[in-house]
């Protein structure tokens, strides 16, 4: 594959037949191959990590989200009718489920990215490798498929191509594809209900199957966020929602955000590869559990009175936390703004899910918020590290 790659390679270089393929070229090959290009001048460091691989291991740390988001359709889906599935029987529903969801994601969100490539005549950027993972792991299963198209689109375009491509993006594109559908279609990303299942649909053998029971062709239910909103810690007992229901991840939600277990071995991942920030991940747990337990002493209303540390294992809090918060584009540059950072991001979102009863979740909106305000933080952190060290030359 080598040497055919070379063979025809300068037919795809500037100037030859295929020249103007060349973005598209060179993407495929930078795809299979370590990239051959190196620093002409200047002072560089060298180093065998490139974007290419930071956007790999972002993906691969995204598996174990993906995996158990599929086979928790499946789950959720047998048990809403009874239908007594084995284990290969959930993964293959699921998976049945799941997949035209990235079909369209990543055809949609990488069509757009090679024409843009070769429009402005540069390479083609791995940065939607991510964000075509992130995508539907963040939506409603069954979210119909235009209109996760015309997100994609959207969040591509608008967020991330008129900035000028990966690393020029000010938000998350992931996060601002869920916030253009909860924004243009409410009905299906309100939060307050997720997808359950259908009755009708097909089995590991092919054959369709019908429960016969005379229910709806599809329903949905509550989520966990909603019980808890409403009762708090009793609102998840009534419901049939323990604690440990919630750290498993067995319970209804978007596809990859349930189980905090999947995404805990995600944040290991990208914590010992030094991909994302520890210190972002921290210090937004440390904010969520300052205002949860704020709120604990003040009381009024059951959610106000349930523990601070729910809100950790609730909703998207984890998989936001690690995934989204983190994005190195997006989020805070310096040292001490990632704690800042990190930690409005905690707080806004437990003052959101308890001070707005219009919109449960507030995770995806607290990221944004602080995406816009990422580079502010970093501007008064250096701004305040100058003045100290002038202050310093003066007293010398």
């Amino acid at each position: 594959m080598r040497k055919f790659i070379d063979k025809i390679k300068p037919s795809f270089e500037k100037g030859g037949k295929f020249g103007f393929l060349h973005s598209t070229f060179d993407a495929f090959e930078s795809f299979l191959y370590v990239p051959d290009t190196v620093t002409l001048k200047g002072s560089h460091v060298r180093d065998s990590v490139d974007l290419k691989r930071i956007m790999i291991t972002v993906v691969v740390a995204l598996v174990p989200c993906a995996l158990f988001g599929i086979w928790n359709v499946g789950y959720q889906h047998n048990i809403a009718f009874d239908l007594g599935w084995g284990f290969w029987q959930m993964v293959w529903y699921g998976f049945l489920r799941v997949l035209p969801l990235y079909v369209v994601a990543y055809v949609v969100g990488l069509a757009i990215e090679f024409i843009s490539a070769q429009i402005r005549g540069h390479e083609v950027n791995e940065g939607f490798l991510v964000s075509g993972m992130l995508i539907p792991l963040i939506v409603p299963v069954d979210v119909p498929l235009w209109m996760l198209a015309i997100a994609v689109a959207f969040a591509v375009i608008l967020g991330k191509e008129v900035f000028g491509g990966t690393g020029m993006n000010m938000w998350n594109p992931a996060l601002l594809c869920r916030a253009f559908l909860f924004f243009s279609y409410p009905s299906k990303m309100s939060g307050d209900t997720i997808w359950t299942g259908g009755v009708t649909r097909y089995l590991t053998d092919g054959t369709a199957f019908q429960s016969g029971n005379g229910l709806a062709d599809a329903f949905s239910g509550a989520t966990p966020l909603v019980h808890a909103g409403a009762g708090g810690v009793q609102g998840l007992t009534d419901a049939g929602t323990s604690f440990m229901d919630l750290i498993i991840g067995t319970i209804p939600g978007a596809v990859g955000e349930t189980s905090v277990i999947a995404i805990l071995i995600g944040a290991v991942i990208l914590i010992w590869t030094g991909v994302a920030s520890w210190k972002i991940m921290l210090s937004s747990v440390i904010g969520a559990l300052a205002i949860g337990g704020l709120c604990n002493l003040i009381g009024g209303t059951p959610a106000m009175e349930m523990p601070a540390y729910y809100h950790l294992v609730l909703g998207g809090f984890a998989f936001g936390t690690v995934f989204m918060a983190t994005d190195p584009v997006t989020s805070a540059q310096t040292e001490t703004g990632k704690w800042i950072y990190g930690f409005l991001v905690g707080a806004l979102t437990v003052t959101v899910r308890l001070f707005n009863p219009g919109y449960v979740e507030g995770m995806m909106l607290a990221i944004l918020l602080m995406n816009t305000f990422a580079p502010l933080i970093d501007h008064y952190v250096i701004e305040a590290s100058l003045s100290r060290r002038a202050k310093k030359v003066k007293v010398a």
